[in-house]
């Protein structure tokens, strides 16, 4: 089956084998009579699919034991507040600005906390990220929060910070949303990880939370029960109904990186479609990418055209030949091309052979 490919930042582009199977479970899941999105929560078919799923996430990102891993709701910008209910004890937090989403992590911190500034790439318009040698980091910190990835404006962190080096015994928070499965993590580095799924795992509708055991129970007498970390953890992700159709297409996805060799295998093909588009950008002076070259993000790659009265035709060539939603956000302009896990190296190549027609059809 021949589909156009999608370039969306999120809700994003699935394996097609995951909406196939999915389909075909549609209305009766493993003979039960049921579709999953009929099923109680409590019930044994979906015990057993959440059981799956947690056991597969735990696998591919080798997480250790003393993590519980949660299946929550309100995607990553909920987490900017329940992440602060959990952790932040009312007191101080340090957080890096690198681009959109660190920026509204650390307006609504102060919400509920005092967030402080450790560093910024504002300077540079978000196009460097800030060296954590630079940090000012505060001292008395509860946590240090970071986005590595940024979605909007495509920088990423390529290795996490050791902020015991830097003199921090504060954990380090992430909001890996966009790049989750992508890489490996170093969990020795983090106390909090969280994203939403809808980028690079599934549907929206449930929002990953990896949480290490002895930061549960600091949640502020506010902090509803149901983002209470340690109130799911200890009801197993099932407090409330879980969002229990994206959970199994969650699960779905964990089954398909398994097949196609785990994180370590998607990583180097990651590697691979990112340096193929990158590579073309730069032997280009029709379209450009102003990310600095140690930071530019594997999943989401912000180009623009050098002459953007050509960006509605750009855009309009690109779908008419199968090339959907590449159009770049709001706030930044020109283009993101979005390469998630689920974009084969094909779509790039087609991507690129069309950027080069278009180049010279127009130069």
């Amino acid at each position: 089956m021949t589909r156009p490919f999608n370039f969306s930042a999120g809700p994003a582009a699935m394996p097609l084998e995951v909406l196939q199977q999915a389909a075909a479970e549609m209305t009766d899941w493993h003979g039960s009579g049921m579709g999953v999105m009929e099923m109680s929560h409590r019930g044994k078919e979906f015990i057993s699919i959440y059981e799956q799923a947690e056991a597969d996430v735990r696998e591919l990102l080798a997480v250790p034991a003393n993590f519980k891993i949660l299946f929550m709701q309100g995607g990553g910008l909920a987490e900017n507040a329940i992440v602060p209910l959990n952790l932040s004890r009312g007191g101080k937090v340090d957080v890096v600005v690198t681009g959109s989403w660190s920026e509204k992590s650390y307006k609504e911190a102060a919400k509920y906390c005092t967030p402080h500034l450790a560093a910024t790439g504002a300077d540079t318009r978000f196009t460097t990220l800030p060296a954590a040698a630079q940090w000012q980091l505060s001292g008395d910190a509860q946590y240090v929060h970071i986005c590595t990835n940024e979605t909007i404006h495509g920088v990423e962190f390529h290795s996490l910070p050791d902020l015991q080096t830097l003199g921090c015994d504060a954990p380090l928070v992430i909001d890996f949303s966009s790049h989750v499965l992508s890489r490996s993590v170093d969990w020795s580095k983090v106390g909090v990880a969280f994203g939403g799924a809808q980028k690079n795992i599934g549907p929206a509708g449930v929002t990953l939370v990896i949480v290490r055991e002895d930061l549960l129970g600091h949640a502020l007498p506010i902090c509803p029960s149901a983002f209470n970390y340690k109130t799911v953890a200890d009801n197993g992700s099932m407090y409330n109904t879980p969002p229990t159709y994206s959970i199994y297409m969650a699960g779905l996805t964990f089954q398909w990186l398994k097949r196609q060799g785990g994180v370590a295998a998607m990583e180097q093909r990651n590697i691979a479609k990112a340096k193929l588009l990158y590579d073309f950008l730069d032997s280009s002076s029709f379209y450009s990418n102003q990310v600095a070259h140690d930071c530019r993000s594997r999943m989401n790659v912000p180009f623009f055209l050098a002459d953007e009265s050509r960006n509605d035709a750009f855009l309009a060539g690109a779908k008419a030949a199968g090339l959907l939603q590449l159009k770049g956000h709001k706030s930044v302009g020109g283009m993101r091309a979005s390469i998630y896990n689920a974009m084969p190296i094909e779509g790039v190549e087609a991507l690129i052979a069309y950027m080069r027609d278009f180049e010279t059809r127009l130069a």
